[in-house]
């Protein structure tokens, strides 16, 4: 059974806003988060939350334009994206650890992940 699966991706124009959703199935996660991939960048962090106090951290490519946000009571993490650009087109994956590993925006070595939602930006 997959412990972390993704909704909510699809296909914009450039200014719009969708919300992507994470499911999760353990207790146990201290730390949280979102990060894209694209084959000319690779892996980017977006933004990371860490479990116990809800802090949230956010990597450049959030640009203050995504927010992440957490519903413990419904296992779901969110991340809302605003005013979506062309160079936003990407795979978008949640990620989540048990480890005591730095919980940042930038993170993207998870130990677990996804299967990731496509968002594509048209101009």
């Amino acid at each position: 059974q997959a412990q972390l699966m993704e909704s909510g991706g699809g296909s914009v124009q450039a200014g719009g806003s969708l919300r992507l959703s994470c499911t999760y199935s353990s207790n146990m996660y201290t730390c949280m988060g979102w990060f894209r991939q694209t084959p000319e960048k690779g892996r980017e962090g977006i933004a990371a939350i860490i479990s116990g106090s809800d802090i949230t951290a956010y990597g450049s490519s959030a640009q203050d334009r995504f927010t992440i946000s957490r519903d413990a009571s419904k296992k779901a993490l969110y991340l809302q994206m605003t005013n979506l650009q062309p160079e936003d087109t990407a795979i978008y994956y949640c990620g989540a650890t048990s480890s005591s590993t730095a919980c940042n925006g930038w993170k993207t070595d998870y130990g677990d992940r996804g299967q990731g939602t496509q968002v594509t930006v048209s101009s």
